[in-house]
């Protein structure tokens, strides 16, 4: 097809026009969309489905992403979806027959004050009634573990301990989108690139069509997974969500040898620190303030994110700047995800996900599926419903699991 990217010229699919019908469309060819088609025709038996992608498979935030994995979140409803996602994870590389470099190196959320301990161990006292794997580090542990941080009490962030869950880890974020990509088609999928949706079609309150830049495409439902921009193909559809999108920013830098053996992340300062499978080390930091769609940000906020992260981690104060990226991530009123029924009969929603959607990706495209599939939510989406918001039962996440916004 046209649009192959180089690097991958085994690719099966083609770029196939759309067909006048099908029984579900999905908007969005990132990770959350892929996911979703893949067990939708795996599960559920649903293969009569397209997914569109405005530009190229998984060019939007699936690029652009932290690419940690981890469910040691506090709430039960939050634990229960990031748990079943990286149980998931565990099992993909062999299910998708497809290397995408999951490493389970674990994650250390530090803690720099006495509130953050306790939140800390309040968090890790949550996890282990909720089944995730978790433990507390002290400050000897911290370093134990990972020997190139400074654990100094002569720093501006003082490291008094840490969040550890073994299980946790990073997978290469685009080769996650190739590997859902690949089998969704060998299932009958069809992914078409290049397809913008300018609207949609509805009878009454019940969509029944979608329209496109390359025609209309009649359908009985639809799935909004298209991160960054959830808000706006809901105004299309009719109706508000609660979320703002806010630019989120991470850089790499050149290649160096192995020295970082975990993900070391601090929510205090914001500011996470891998090192991906090729040796370039990963950086990035909390959300923009502003709400914008630019995939970049402003230049103050990653420059004290980093200047805190040299700072942890001194051996790095001279490793060069590779290149810079920002994505753009929706945002919920209680940092917790939207996924479930839209309401538009027929319309279904993931959204707001912020900094979890990547780990939160085969987690969603289950429950998406099994939503869209029976009508009905999952177990494990149903308290993530849009109308929690107003209910009132908030999962609120804001700080609680050390997400950064």
């Amino acid at each position: 097809m046209a649009d192959l990217l180089p690097e991958h010229p085994d690719f099966l699919w083609r770029n196939p026009d759309p067909k006048p019908s099908y029984d579900a469309v999905i908007v969005g060819g990132g990770g959350h969309g892929l996911a979703t088609a893949y067990f939708l025709a795996k599960n559920h038996g649903m293969t009569n489905i397209a997914v569109l992608e405005r530009g190229w498979l998984a060019g939007g935030n699936m690029a652009r992403n932290t690419t940690i994995i981890r469910s040691n979140y506090l709430w039960d409803e939050s634990a229960g979806i990031y748990e079943h996602s990286l149980k998931l994870w565990e099992q993909l590389p062999e299910e998708l027959e497809y290397d995408f470099l999951f490493s389970q190196r674990g994650v250390m959320n530090l803690a720099h004050t006495l509130q953050d301990v306790r939140e800390s161990v309040r968090r890790v006292g949550a996890n282990k009634l909720n089944g995730v794997d978790a433990e507390w580090l002290d400050a000897d542990q911290v370093k134990e573990l990972c020997p190139i941080i400074n654990t100094s009490e002569d720093i501006r962030y003082p490291v008094l301990g840490a969040t550890y869950q073994p299980r946790a880890g990073i997978a290469k974020h685009d080769h996650v989108a190739w590997a859902f990509a690949r089998k969704a088609d060998e299932l009958g999928v069809d992914i078409i690139q290049n397809c913008e949706v300018t609207g949609f079609v509805k009878d009454g309150n019940r969509v029944v069509g979608v329209q496109t830049n390359r025609g209309t495409i009649a359908t009985g439902k639809v799935a909004l997974c298209a991160a960054g921009h959830s808000s706006v193909l809901a105004k299309l559809a009719g109706f508000d969500l609660p979320i703002q999108s806010h630019p989120l920013q991470a850089l790499v830098s050149e290649l160096h040898q192995k020295v970082h053996p975990t993900v070391v992340m601090s929510n205090h300062v914001h500011v996470y620190v891998s090192q991906a499978h090729k040796g370039e080390l990963v950086m990035g930091a909390g959300i923009d303030s502003y709400n914008g769609y630019g995939q970049r940000g402003a230049f103050h906020v990653i420059e004290e994110q980093m200047a805190a992260a040299v700072e942890l981690f001194p051996i790095f104060s001279r490793a060069h700047l590779l290149r810079t990226w920002g994505g753009i991530v929706d945002v919920t009123l209680d940092a917790s995800p939207v996924v479930g029924k839209a309401p538009v009969d027929g319309m279904y929603i993931n959204c707001g996900w912020g900094t979890g959607g990547f780990k939160g990706t085969p987690g969603a495209g289950w429950t998406m599926a099994h939503t869209i599939a029976n009508d009905e939510p999952h177990a494990l989406n149903a308290p993530f419903a849009l109308e929690r918001f107003e209910t009132g039962a908030l999962i609120d996440e804001h700080g609680a699991a050390a997400v950064a916004h």
